[in-house]
């Protein structure tokens, strides 16, 4: 059964609930008796807890239970371990300690949950927090990476020399090192791109509760079923069905509400423990303190060229800050997929990556939209500008020259994946026409006139969507009122689930979408998945769905024909009815199943490869050197994300990303002391992009379908960071560029643009002559 995209869109039907303040959000939900639980933080990056004194917390009024991380380990707890451990240099295993629920012995970074106080109240808790009493001996800290790695350092853990937790390698370096030996030019570039909070606009917050034997989580997840694996085997040490995880609305995640959290684990145990639910709600600070965090690396850069401005080959050399511990998915995001696209959309011969996961002392690095992609991205578009200035090829040319046909599809890169389809360079055409690039210049000689610089960049790029493992499964059930309801171990949390998924299945089956009920968020019933992450969703779900609807319609045409009293091969399926080719003769769904006909169908997806999305972005800004302010005037991207199921929900897809890349570009970053404490720890001194920080955005489509999976559809998700963030970044700099900065890393805000302005504008002092010269 094959989908068709190119039908009228209906509007999102979450959108009323979510707008009118009828959302079920965690914190908004209630259980009879609950408590409510508050966490004393360490204070310091690193030191060794010597005491903890827990009396005055346990004699404040109301206060029921006081937890501290070794009452924990005795009661027989684990610690939150990673889902994926990757083998490094000649097998040397990554080092991975688990995630303490409260931390024992020692802290590694400012907000580690260290005793965790449960009372009647909210207020009654955080006083009682307040008055826990720890000692701890401080020990030196290490933040930045380059200190991380720095020979006679701090070190965040001792079995960990050098703070290396991982040392990982792939690709053919003897090729690379060829190619750059022949080569007519070799471009290199070092970039830093330093941490950033995810900043969902709804904070974590979690009800935990024990009845009957079993441990419950309302929590706001991207998945139950990834929490429920990683609280049942490395935890609680139960099996899965111990453990019932139920996630409601969701206000944002961008991936970090894909983590198994300390204070969940925590809190399972208190309500036992007490025979109470207990509540808690992050402030802001605490979110800000303890969310895993994205970004933060070191990218290193060369690339090959040949006379004939052909790319010969690519070294990658990148260092990824992880902070104190190894969260679930951490080293496939500084690994392959950071790996799996250097190759983008650009024929490279050879490729080689070298990834170091380093410590610090700050909270875990985690999934963040993008997820270690954007950084491959990021460092091919800017070796490629600096390539053009150095060769002097025009720079959309060198790109064009570059591409890799569609008529080498499907394309191997020397990453290994298999690209199905793709027009780039059709892309970039359509790009180019809709931000009017022939006529930049004259908007840079009117900009000019005003004493303003102008600049544009562009970003050509290819993701790698769907994840790992991949696999899917739909779940759908009928109803003897003729619906159908989709089970599913997705998670919405903003990507337009609730719409898109039960009209795909609509149209699969034929019917109207009001008949579908999708059901999701709760693992006791839904199947087991892993969670709405790297811009699967759409693609992987609605694959499952396409074969289990292939395989209900099938079972249906068997029990129509018995119903009906003909041969299943005169059977044919139309709107919802089974019916005789020919006649009038036909029995509904909702007739079969009031019947005693069952079409329940379990079906699990697993394509042969991911999604390959892919676009161009332009980016034009405007720059005050007097300020160094910096307003973006134009944003156009041009996206293939295969067959688009719905536009608006793609289009809002692709704004969303755009101003999460282009906020990395600007401003957002979190800022350390050299002591570890986290400088911009509020949306004060955090500067998130406002509406009005943005233009209104030119947007089209290139539609390539997927030839791996039935919708044809690729991941659309995360492509807006992909594009914005190098062609944020390559539009500041050739705005610098009039005035002779080659080089400036992000965050490019106001001070830092002015800075290097004024840097470049700054009198050479001749050197004094050698003596005797």
């Amino acid at each position: 059964m094959k989908f068709g995209g190119a039908q009228p869109a209906p509007a999102r039907v979450e959108d009323r609930a979510l707008l009118t303040g009828q959302g079920r959000y965690t914190d908004d939900l209630r259980l009879d008796g609950q408590a409510h639980a508050a966490f004393a933080r360490a204070p310091l990056a690193h030191a060794r807890i010597l005491r903890i004194d827990t009396a005055a917390a346990e004699a404040t009024p109301g206060v029921l239970g006081v937890f501290t991380g070794a009452q924990l380990r005795d009661a027989g707890l684990g610690s939150i371990d990673t889902f994926v451990r990757m083998p490094g240099r000649d097998g040397e295993p990554m080092f991975a300690p688990g995630i303490p629920v409260l931390a024992v012995e020692r802290v590694r970074y400012v907000g580690e949950p260290v005793v965790m106080v449960v009372a009647e109240t909210a207020l009654q808790a955080l006083d009682a927090a307040e008055a826990v009493s720890v000692e701890y001996e401080e020990l030196p800290a290490v933040v930045s990476i380059e200190r991380a790695l720095a020979s006679g350092g701090p070190s965040v853990w001792e079995d960990a020399p050098g703070n290396v937790a991982l040392d990982w390698a792939h690709g053919d370096s003897e090729a690379v090192d060829a190619a750059m030996a022949r080569a007519a030019h070799v471009v290199r570039v070092r970039l830093l791109d330093p941490p950033v909070a995810p900043t969902a606009l709804e904070p974590r917050a979690a009800i935990a509760s024990w009845e009957d034997g079993r441990y419950t989580l309302l929590a706001p997840t991207q998945g139950v079923s990834v929490v429920r694996k990683a609280l049942a085997e490395s935890v609680f040490r139960v099996a899965p069905d111990r453990i019932r995880v139920r996630t409601h609305d969701v206000g944002g995640g961008f991936g970090m509400k894909v983590q198994t959290y300390a204070e969940y684990a925590a809190m399972l145990h208190a309500a036992r423990v007490l025979g109470r639910p207990v509540r808690w709600c992050a402030t802001r600070l605490e979110s800000f303190l303890t969310d895993t965090r994205g970004r933060d690396g070191v990218l290193e850069g060369e690339l090959a060229i040949d006379a004939s401005g052909r790319f010969l080959a690519l070294r990658a050399r990148t260092v990824v800050g992880i902070g104190a511990y190894v969260s679930a998915y951490a080293a496939v995001i500084a690994t392959n997929n950071t790996k799996n696209c250097l190759s983008s959309v650009y024929a490279i011969p050879a490729i080689d990556i070298g990834v170091r996961m380093a410590f610090t002392n700050a909270s875990p690095l985690g999934p963040y939209r993008g997820a270690g992609r954007p950084e491959a991205i990021y460092l091919v578009e800017r070796l490629i500008d600096r390539a053009a200035q150095q060769t002097g090829i025009d720079r959309v040319e060198l790109r064009r020259r570059n591409f890799i046909p569609p008529s080498a599809m499907p394309y191997t890169p020397p990453s290994g994946q298999r690209y199905d389809s793709g027009e780039f360079e059709a892309v970039l055409d359509k790009a180019l026409e809709l931000s009017d690039w022939n006529g930049f210049a004259r908007r840079r000689s009117a900009s000019e006139q005003r004493g303003m610089l102008r600049g544009i960049g562009l970003c050509c790029f290819l993701e790698v969507a769907g994840g790992s493992p991949l696999t899917e499964t739909a779940d759908l059930r009928f109803g003897r009122d003729g619906g159908i309801e989709l089970r599913t171990g997705a998670q919405a949390f903003g990507q337009g689930q609730p719409t898109t998924l039960p009209l795909v299945l609509a149209r699969l089956f034929g019917v109207e979408p009001g008949r579908i009920r999708l059901v999701q968020g709760d693992s006791d019933v839904v199947p087991d998945g892993i969670a709405t992450v790297a811009s699967r969703s759409t693609v992987m779900v609605g694959g499952a769905m396409s074969l289990a609807a292939e395989q209900a319609i099938d079972k249906g045409r068997e029990f129509a024909a018995e119903f009906l009293e003909a041969s299943p091969a005169d059977i044919e399926y139309v709107a919802g009815s089974f019916r005789i080719a020919g006649t009038d003769r036909s029995v509904d769904i909702a007739t079969l199943v009031s019947q005693g006909f069952s079409l329940d169908t379990v079906a699990r997806f697993a394509p042969p490869e991911m999604s390959f999305p892919n676009g161009c972005h332009v980016c034009e800004v405007e720059i005050d050197p007097e300020t160094g302010v910096v307003r973006v005037v134009g944003y156009t991207a041009v996206d293939d994300v295969g067959v688009v199921v719905h536009p608006v929900i793609v289009e809002g897809q692709v704004h969303g990303g755009v101003a999460q890349g282009l906020g990395q570009v600007l401003g957002e970053h979190l800022a350390y002391s050299d002591e570890g404490q986290l400088l911009t720890a509020s949306l004060m001194d955090y500067p998130v992009l406002r509406a009005d920080d943005l233009p209104s955005m030119r947007l089209g489509h290139h539609e390539v379908a997927c030839t791996t999976n039935p919708l044809g559809a690729k991941g659309a998700g995360e492509s807006g960071v992909a594009g914005a963030l190098p062609a944020g970044v390559n539009a500041i700099l050739d705005a610098l560029g009039t005035r002779g900065v080659v080089h400036l890393d992000m965050p490019m805000t106001a001070l830092r643009v002015w800075e290097a302005l004024q840097e470049v504008s700054r009198p050479r002092v001749p050197a004094p002559p050698q003596s005797g010269a």
